[in-house]
């Protein structure tokens, strides 16, 4: 990703979170909540709309062209960008998301497909803050990582899910009936919008929602992948020597792997700390071969 896009994904990330620190305000009494009114700030009930209009948006630019068009042409101004977000959704969502898509399409991107995926990550992130609310952000991170592992471990799941002979919501209800009941609602919900596998494949969308979850408490993720599961003591010890290494806390993703013959390998973004068995033969081999 280029510094340009990176940087347009954080002015939009701060977007959301000044929007939705706003309507947390107006839970603070009832001053607060006619003053928000009065100032037309975002409501509570905003944040609890807000991740399913986003997603509603972004299903929109996704089925018209035009319309991506319309909101990526820099031939069209600013304002006339604004106008239509305007015209297409005052009333219809969420004051918030309104502000968010407002926001969106004064920025440059790369094509409508790309202002998509933003608006996207801002819904993923909008769900991860209710998850938040709700007491159960770590859960769905950890249900995330798991679900994704099952659908890369079972044959018959995961080409089902990736068949674009079958229609996106029927690949997305079979998500739902897997997990209703069997994970919490921002799970199930995540897991059915990773289904489009925005990034390339459903595991790798999946990483990407993970990721956005560490980072929501401001946390990075290590894939930890061991031949028998960690103890508590382990995972404690490995848990603070990675968080010395990275200076942020770290959450643990593990992994049982066949393929490591002792000891462990964890995978920190794109840096490998390969501590097994065989990865120190493998060493040896490239040494003295």
């Amino acid at each position: 990703m280029s510094a340009g896009s990176e940087a347009r994904l954080e002015a939009l990330d701060e977007v959301l979170d000044r929007g939705v620190a706003s309507a947390r305000s107006t839970e603070d009494g009832v001053l607060a909540t006619v003053a928000s009114v009065v100032t037309r700030a975002p409501s509570a009930g905003d944040v609890s709309a807000l991740p399913g209009d986003l997603f509603a948006v972004v299903d929109a630019l996704d089925s018209s062209v035009t319309l991506r068009r319309a909101l990526t042409d820099p031939g069209v101004s600013e304002t006339g960008r604004q106008q239509l977000i305007h015209r297409l959704l005052d009333g219809r969502v969420s004051k918030l998301a309104v502000q968010v898509v407002v926001e969106a399409v004064t920025m440059r991107w790369g094509g409508g497909r790309t202002l998509a995926a933003a608006l996207e990550r801002q819904a993923v992130r909008a769900q991860l803050l209710v998850a938040d609310r709700d007491g159960n952000l770590e859960e769905t991170e950890d249900e995330l990582f798991r679900f994704a592992r099952v659908v890369e471990s079972t044959p018959e799941v995961r080409d089902a899910l990736s068949d674009r002979g079958v229609d996106l919501a029927g690949r997305r209800q079979l998500v739902a009936d897997l997990l209703t009941d069997r994970a919490n609602p921002s799970t199930v919900v995540l897991a059915a919008r990773a289904v489009a596998a925005r990034e390339r494949t459903f595991a790798h969308t999946i990483e990407g929602f993970v990721a956005l979850a560490a980072a929501q408490k401001n946390r990075v993720v290590a894939t930890v992948r061991v031949a028998r599961p960690l103890t508590t003591d382990q995972r404690s010890r490995l848990q603070a020597a990675l968080r010395r290494q990275v200076g942020r806390d770290v959450a643990l993703q593990e992994v049982l792997d066949s393929d490591v013959l002792g000891g462990v390998r964890v995978e920190l973004g794109d840096e490998v700390i390969e501590g097994t068995v065989a990865g120190r033969l493998e060493s040896a081999r490239r040494l003295f071969g």
